[in-house]
């Protein structure tokens, strides 16, 4: 639709709108600024222990020298690389094994009951045994962020199959379609806005994995600088690894909000 087209009412409403997400926008950052100059006067003046909090110009003089000589790159690179594979296979075999589970009534009911004991389980307290069953290293760091965000996918995207209007489902039959044209017309694109929802989720779960699996036997990645920043008393690098850790959940957070309203607009 042109410009043209759009009424006065309508054109005011849409300007209302995106004056008042950049209000949002700006309420939002200026609240970060504050809360970082609040922290750094409170260090400045020995208001707070700065040895026990750091404080932001600390972290930044630590953030440039990690970046000039490389480690901070390196590091976060060991960590993305871990959370987008685990993030992906986390995805993708969860997905398909809640189709195997909508394809076949027994086998749902029959694994429902194991599926709820794993989704209670926590799986952090389970990340030791699954690294000495799988391995040190990368592998066994994926392994662990995959069985954090598995189950996760496994039921949320089992629930939206499974309550898909059965009405749609019986007139495409009655035509003769097959299951799985039954699967690619109505239940998988009806389930994309909770595969969105679940990919939000797995965004942070994966996270969760790959650090807990990095506290544990990694020698590089964002969880390693936590570690060893604890050890060694140098609150300014654990603060740091913190801060990188957000920013880059905040970014792919994004990215999938992105993709959702791409994709999900058709939807409503």
């Amino acid at each position: 639709m042109s410009d043209n087209n759009i009424s006065k009412e309508h054109n005011a409403f849409l300007k209302q709108n995106r004056r008042r997400k950049h209000t949002i926008l700006l309420s939002q950052i200026a609240i970060l600024i504050m809360g970082l100059m609040l922290w750094e006067v409170a260090a400045y003046f020995n208001w707070i222990d700065s040895f026990l909090t750091s404080h932001p110009s600390q972290i930044w003089h630590l953030f440039i020298e990690y970046t000039k000589n490389g480690d901070l790159l390196y590091h976060v690179g060991v960590s993305v690389f871990e959370t987008i594979v685990g993030f992906l296979a986390g995805t993708i075999l969860g997905i398909l094994v809640a189709i195997g589970l909508w394809w076949s009534d027994f086998w749902a009911k029959v694994l429902a009951p194991y599926l709820v004991v794993l989704n209670s389980l926590p799986k952090t307290a389970l990340a030791p045994i699954i690294i000495i069953w799988v391995g040190a290293g990368y592998s066994g760091i994926i392994v662990t962020a995959i069985s954090v965000s598995i189950v996760v996918t496994i039921m949320n995207m089992f629930i939206s199959f499974i309550s898909i209007d059965g009405d749609k489902i019986r007139l495409l039959e009655t035509f003769g379609a097959s299951k799985f044209q039954v699967l690619r017309k109505v239940i998988l694109p009806h389930s994309i806005p909770a595969l969105m929802a679940t990919l939000k989720v797995n965004i942070g779960l994966s996270w969760v994995g790959v650090i807990v699996g990095e506290f544990l036997v990694s020698k590089a990645g964002i969880g390693y600088l936590i570690v060893y920043g604890g050890q060694v008393f140098s609150l300014d690098l654990v603060m740091m690894s913190v801060f990188i850790l957000s920013i880059i959940s905040a970014i792919m957070y994004k990215g999938i909000a992105i993709l959702e309203n791409k994709y999900v607009k058709w939807y409503e």
